[in-house]
């Protein structure tokens, strides 16, 4: 168990020296026009979580004690989840769930961030308890009729049974699984399990925005003014304006799509340059769906990592084989029940 320990003491090292890079006194960076210049490459990988663990009630800040147990115990974690596996362990039962790839390929970060040297107990910072805000009847609805991201394995056809539609066609998934758009990788954007990289590149009248996961690129038009309603997309419409150190972005005219919020969601954002090309990212969230408007605040670390294609599934195979082996399924229960009818 050396190793492990030795690799535990190193990042909690390399952790908690994170504050450090939020001192005041560095240049900023800036533009010919003498706004900063926020072009790079950000991780925003972090284990502070979006929604605020209940206990913590309204409690913003963790103490520098709190935020080395919790790193401490996301090392271990890690350590733990990266054993291999039993060569001799049993095949998963038929029909249950067989389970995602193996550790080694998700990013779940070693630390939280913190702003201005305090420890955050979640990027929510509003409302005050941290907790999305309650849904709209509308917002229940949504999601009453929307695509899932995953469908319950049985192992036979039960839709035909049910009614359910799961397996259709692409149409009756979700973006995500069509690897077209992942909302919460891009407005607002968030720490995910992994593809946490955000790319800027700005000029004088521009600045674009690459989340790699889904391959989806935003173009801010700096003072500008919005495109018509009926000119939408499904990251929507953005536009800018620098207040002294800090980038505002608006985002209006999203595209209604399944599973995807549109009418009437407005997203504003703030990109403040902090001290060695550090950003502080703020947002806040109007969407029918919720009660009351949600924002929140985290940190990203500038960084000389690059980002690499997020292939989703090559080619669509995946989906294909989705698809192929529905029609499999369906194809067995209908002789089951032809079958049945016989005796």
């Amino acid at each position: 168990m050396r190793e492990p320990t030795i690799a535990i003491v190193s990042v909690l090292a390399i952790a908690m020296a994170a504050p450090v890079a939020m001192a005041a006194g560095d240049e900023i960076q800036r533009t010919a026009s003498g706004v900063p210049d926020l072009t790079g490459v950000y991780d925003i990988t972090s284990i502070t979580p979006f929604v605020r663990p209940k206990e913590f009630g309204e409690q913003l800040y963790l103490s520098k004690e709190e935020a080395e147990a919790l790193a401490k115990a996301q090392v271990e974690r890690d350590v733990e989840r990266s054993q291999p596996s039993d060569p001799d362990r049993a095949a998963p039962e038929s029909g249950g769930n067989v389970g995602a790839y193996n550790d080694f390929w998700f990013e779940w970060g070693d630390a939280g961030f913190a702003i201005d040297g305090k420890y955050r107990t979640s990027v929510l910072t509003d409302p005050p308890d941290g907790q999305m805000p309650e849904l709209t009847q509308l917002g229940k609805d949504r999601r009453a009729t929307a695509p899932r991201f995953a469908w319950q394995n049985k192992g036979f056809a039960w839709w035909l049974e049910s009614g359910d539609t799961p397996y259709d066609g692409p149409e009756n998934m979700v973006l995500g699984v069509r690897c077209l758009y992942q909302p919460t990788a891009t407005m607002a954007m968030r720490s995910l399990p992994y593809n946490n990289l955000k790319t800027i590149v700005q000029t004088e009248d521009h600045v674009m925005i690459q989340s790699e996961w889904m391959h989806w690129a935003r173009v801010v038009r700096l003072d500008s003014e919005h495109l018509p309603q009926d000119i939408r997309s499904l990251s929507g419409d953005s536009i800018g304006w620098f207040e002294g150190d800090t980038l505002v972005v608006e985002t209006t005219n999203f595209l209604d799509s399944p599973g995807v919020r549109g009418e009437g969601l407005k997203v504003v954002e703030s990109f403040t340059a902090l001290s060695e090309g550090n950003l502080s990212y703020k947002f806040t969230v109007e969407d029918p769906d919720y009660e009351a408007p949600y924002s929140g605040e985290l940190l990203w670390p500038k960084t000389a990592k690059r980002s690499y294609e997020y292939a989703c599934h090559e080619g669509n195979y995946a989906m294909g084989n989705m698809l192929r082996g529905a029609r499999m399924l369906e194809e067995e229960f209908r002789a089951k029940q032809s079958g049945s009818g016989n005796d």
